[in-house]
């Protein structure tokens, strides 16, 4: 491949990981701030087992550590299909909710294209 083409690789890599890190730290700090304004995105069977506001601080501790791994870019492939598969659950898991987890589906998208961006 071309430098240049290497070069645009790396840049379009660094932006993405960046705004998903920006996506899954944001997410993970309102919701440890607030937690129970998330819990509605929780799915109902878990919360017939758990309690919700715990639920939703054990997610952000996810998301935290998914927004650090993208940032390090160690292993991005396997770290953009794991947060992929995150933002596609969280919207299969809510589809009464659309009118706000519609935006996640751009986001898995943009997670997937830094599975297909070559090194």
């Amino acid at each position: 491949m071309p430098a240049k083409n290497q070069k645009h690789n790396k840049t379009s890599a660094l932006l993405l990981r960046s705004g998903l890190a920006l996506v899954f730290l944001y997410a993970a700090a309102s919701s440890l701030k607030t937690p129970l304004e998330w819990v509605g995105y929780l799915p109902p069977f878990l919360l017939r087992s758990f309690d919700g506001a715990n639920l939703v601080r054990i997610f952000a501790v996810y998301e935290l550590l998914l927004a650090l791994w993208l940032i390090s870019g160690i292993y991005l492939k396997a770290a953009a299909i794991v947060c992929c598969a995150t933002l596609a659950s969280i919207v299969a898991l809510n589809p009464h909710d659309l009118t706000v987890t519609f935006r996640d589906i751009g986001l898995a998208f943009a997670a997937l294209a830094l599975v297909f961006i070559e090194d």
